[in-house]
């Protein structure tokens, strides 16, 4: 049974994508896809997705990302330094002007101290003036596939928000104790 407020969600980004001339590169772990697939099947969308990596084990996000092994050792997978990488990451491998990347802990327990529905956001834009990058960490409640609902939400629906605080000259939301990778 689709979720309508989720296709409602992917609706008014794609909407907002054409509208921004923005097109779309995702790099999803936790949520396998579920962003792209929401997004694709908006009518248009073809002329804003660029594409999207499916990096769910970290072989992958190694292999098709490029990530630093040693990077995802000392922050962990789920944390918005991964997050961070990712989005980076698939601009870097893309002609597309934004990033949206997920990774998280959607299971039932706990993982090296983390708990179960954290999830690690994070939108990058390729601007005239550089690199925007915005990051967030947020916990979800419920089953798996609600929380990979909920994360889909989350991510879609911030994505505007975060590109008009690029537009006005922000370029990242940074905690002082995190660092950018090497």
């Amino acid at each position: 049974m689709p979720d309508l407020q989720l296709a409602d969600e992917a609706s008014r980004l794609v909407a907002y994508l054409r509208s921004a001339d923005l097109s779309l590169i995702t790099a999803e772990s936790c949520t396998a896809g579920q962003i792209s697939a929401e997004l694709s099947a908006v009518a248009g969308s073809g002329k804003v997705m660029e594409g999207g990596f499916v990096v769910y084990s970290p072989a992958a996000k190694l292999a098709l990302l490029g990530l630093d092994p040693n990077w995802l050792e000392r922050f962990n997978l789920t944390s918005v330094e991964v997050a961070e990488a990712m989005a980076r990451a698939a601009l870097q491998r893309s002609p597309a002007s934004a990033a949206l990347a997920v990774t998280g802990l959607l299971g039932s327990e706990a993982k090296d101290g983390i708990p179960p529905g954290t999830v690690c956001f994070a939108w990058a834009f390729r601007l005239p003036a550089g690199l925007a990058l915005f990051s967030r960490r947020e916990r979800f409640h419920g089953d798996p596939a609600r929380m990979r609902r909920e994360a889909t939400r989350w991510a879609l629906r911030r994505l505007p928000e975060f590109h008009q605080r690029a537009l006005r000259g922000e370029r990242a939301l940074r905690r002082p104790t995190e660092r950018k990778p090497p």
